[in-house]
């Protein structure tokens, strides 16, 4: 099984990285105030996820600058996630406003919010 996820992982990478998007173009200045909305939020997930791909993919689309966090190959940020969010779930979007943090789980959900707050 392991094989078999490994394989998909890495066709689901090659396709992503073939049929990457192209970003939406902006004015320097409407792109550093997107910037400045997208500072405070960062993005844990697997690489090879295609529901994370599926993120990524609509953040490059939206040309959002969102810091992403390998929650599989860095411990530390799997334990960040566990610990915060509640458990080791990806996509996961950590939402930091002010001393509020939310953490916002699936695909979908992560993708509505971007694309009505930030983008």
């Amino acid at each position: 099984m392991k094989l078999v996820r490994w394989v998909l992982g890495r066709i689901i990478l090659l396709l992503d990285f073939i049929f990457t998007p192209k970003s939406i173009k902006r004015a320097p200045q409407e792109q550093e105030l997107v910037n400045q909305k997208t500072k405070d939020l960062s993005l844990y997930q697997f690489k090879a996820c295609p529901f994370c791909v599926k993120v990524r993919r609509s953040m490059k689309r939206n040309g959002l600058d969102i810091e992403t966090r390998d929650a599989k190959k860095d411990e530390l940020h799997r334990q960040t996630l566990l610990e915060q969010g509640g458990r080791v779930k990806v996509p996961c979007l950590r939402i930091v406003n002010g001393n509020d943090v939310t953490w916002l789980y699936e695909s979908s959900d992560i993708i509505s919010f971007l694309e009505k707050e930030v983008a």
